[in-house]
């Protein structure tokens, strides 16, 4: 496959979006090349992990550089991602090759999308419970406590690793969306950006693992790639410059819907079943999430934390700071 333009404009708007939420661009660009380029799965698969393995680094010397990775974590995820990457690319070699292999991995990236959306749900579930374990005190920084004395659960800890790295090796969806929830679960202790900046760092051999197989056993092709990176990696960069100003909550729960809009696409379902579902998903779920902010202590709608947020901070300011 030959340099598209089209490709690179996909992917510097798939780059925007990851520089803005952070989240892999796996879980967006696979179902992209796939359902608007007409790309095959494998194809579109092997593209992507191996266009990663270029981007997956830069966030991940930011934090290092920030000191917010926890090394040892890292670590001992690898031991499981590792073979568990190249071993995806393996099993896919196992299941065939042809129509049977492209239907069974367009199955296969259809649950991990609808998984991928769920877990932004449940990782904003986690975000919510832990800002009123902070406000109630439960959760205050103890600060003796540093990031490396952070213990590590090794078994658990490898086999999130492993099946982490499975996922991707096969769909090359899960680096940023599945296992960064795995690891809120095992580690509370962790603060936001050390999970993210983690997550990041211990992509880059998982990634790279992938990468080499699918290069070898997969269909990676080269004009694909280049594609995509021309125009996600300056997407990156200009998501990134921008997050700190943009309402990234709202674009997080608009990609939830997308996530699950393509995975209900690639399960099979027909275009009307898709918006029944996705509709009836998003009307429940505003319901169900302002009633769970309600019960954690918040205002059900966003907007009206930040108003309350603006106003504390006001009421709080010395009186002659205004004048």
């Amino acid at each position: 496959m030959q340099w598209d333009p089209s490709i690179a404009l996909a992917g510097l708007l798939v780059g925007v979006v990851v520089g803005l939420t952070g989240m892999g661009g796996g879980a967006l660009m696979t179902p992209v090349l796939v359902s608007f380029f007409g790309v095959p799965p494998l194809t579109a698969v092997s593209s992507d992990v191996v266009a990663s393995l270029f981007m997956k680094p830069i966030g991940g010397l930011v934090h290092l550089r920030r000191g917010t990775v926890h090394l040892g974590l890292v670590t001992w995820l690898t031991v499981g991602s590792v073979p568990g990457a190249f071993a995806g690319v393996l099993l896919l070699r196992l299941i065939g090759s042809g129509e049977r292999l492209q239907h069974v991995l367009l199955l296969m990236l259809g649950v991990v999308l609808v998984l991928a959306s769920l877990s932004m749900a449940v990782k904003a579930y986690l975000t919510l419970r832990d800002r009123e374990r902070k406000r109630m005190g439960e959760g205050a920084d103890d600060p003796g406590t540093t990031l490396s004395s952070v213990p590590v659960h090794r078994l658990a800890t490898v086999l999130v690793g492993a099946g982490g790295g499975l996922v991707v090796g096969m769909t090359s969806v899960g680096a940023g969306s599945l296992m960064i929830v795995s690891l809120l679960l095992l580690y509370p202790a962790l603060k936001a950006g050390q999970l993210v900046g983690t997550d990041l760092v211990q992509a880059v051999p998982l990634v790279a693992s992938a990468s080499l197989g699918h290069v070898l056993f997969g269909d990676f092709t080269l004009g694909l790639t280049g594609s995509v990176l021309v125009g996600a990696i300056p997407g990156v960069w200009v998501g990134a410059r921008v997050s700190s100003r943009s309402p990234g909550g709202l674009i997080r729960r608009a990609l939830a819907v997308i996530l699950l809009a393509s995975g209900l696409k690639l399960l099979g379902l027909s275009p009307p079943l898709v918006l029944v579902a996705v509709a009836i998903a998003v009307v429940l779920g505003t319901a169900v999430w302002a009633w769970v902010r309600v019960r954690h202590g918040e205002p059900p709608l966003a907007w009206q934390q930040r108003r309350r947020h603006r106003a504390q901070v006001a009421s709080s300011a010395p009186a002659g700071s205004t004048g």
